[in-house]
């Protein structure tokens, strides 16, 4: 399922003028009033009716997130390696209460890589980590940022996906507000630590079954059909081989991608090499 679709529309052309027919009075016939304005005012119309970006412009905008359509996805479809959950939760819907966002961006994060917070064992701030895939990991970067992570795998693995950026899709004044930024631009949930804030979560929420209903929920969304990956931002203390891994995972042609951008690309045959 394409995540945005583009429609052709055709204004069909004026009437030609029959030359054989003969008016008596040319000079009416040359000024038809209102003629141009109602033109544009056509074209105008047509071009306020071409699709917009997959978010949420505006209270009036009618979502694009369907209650009627949209299942909880079940702990099953959590019990796979990070590195393959990490593109499959690209298109899902995230739902807390009236706010509902649509992931655009993560980042893999496994058991034997030394950028993932499971490389220093089982600890009071890990322990969620080690769970069933399908609950949250979530804790606090700088002690500032709250990082919503989707534990994967099995029990005892230690591996997980960040949120790293979120499209909104319904709620958007609770966004703005959480955020304390009055705007719809792409700055305001491009970056993991914006998605839990808008959210309105704490690291209290670690250990949630996001497969349960209430509370925080992973809904199933649209396929999508492209992506662009790159390495994954902010872990200079990673091994090189881990440091150059391209785990981070987005999809392509959206502006709901944190930055830096310059180092996303189309993936080839030997991307995610496991």
């Amino acid at each position: 399922m394409k995540i945005t679709q583009r429609f052709n529309r055709v204004i069909k052309p004026l009437k030609p003028v029959d030359s054989s027919t003969k008016d008596p009075k040319p000079s009416i016939s040359k000024s038809k009033p209102n003629f141009k304005p109602k033109l544009k005012t056509k074209l105008g119309t047509i071009k306020q009716k071409l699709p917009t970006l997959p978010a949420l412009q505006s209270e009036e905008s009618k979502p694009t997130f369907s209650l009627e359509k949209s299942r909880i996805l079940g702990p099953e479809f959590y019990q796979i390696d990070a590195l393959d959950l990490a593109p499959r939760l690209l298109g899902k819907y995230l739902r807390r209460d009236d706010v509902v966002l649509q992931i655009t961006e993560v980042e893999a994060y496994r058991s034997n890589d030394s950028a993932c917070h499971g490389r220093v064992g089982i600890t009071p701030r890990t322990a969620p980590l080690f769970g069933t895939g399908g609950h949250a990991y979530v804790y606090l970067c700088y002690g500032l940022h709250t990082m919503l992570n989707v534990v994967a795998d099995k029990e005892g693995i230690g591996s997980a996906v960040l949120i790293r950026s979120c499209a909104p899709v319904a709620g958007l004044e609770t966004i703005k507000q959480r955020r304390g930024l009055d705007t719809e631009k792409p700055i305001l949930l491009t970056g993991p630590g914006k998605v839990g804030q808008a959210l309105g979560i704490s690291k209290e929420w670690s250990s949630h079954a996001l497969f349960a209903p209430g509370g925080l929920e992973v809904l199933d969304g649209p396929e999508v059909e492209e992506m662009v990956v790159g390495p994954r931002v902010g872990i200079d203390y990673a091994l090189p081989e881990d440091l150059n891994a391209l785990w981070r995972f987005a999809i392509a042609g959206s502006v709901w991608i944190s930055a830096p951008k310059n180092t996303l690309r189309p993936p080839s045959s030997s991307t995610t090499t496991i």
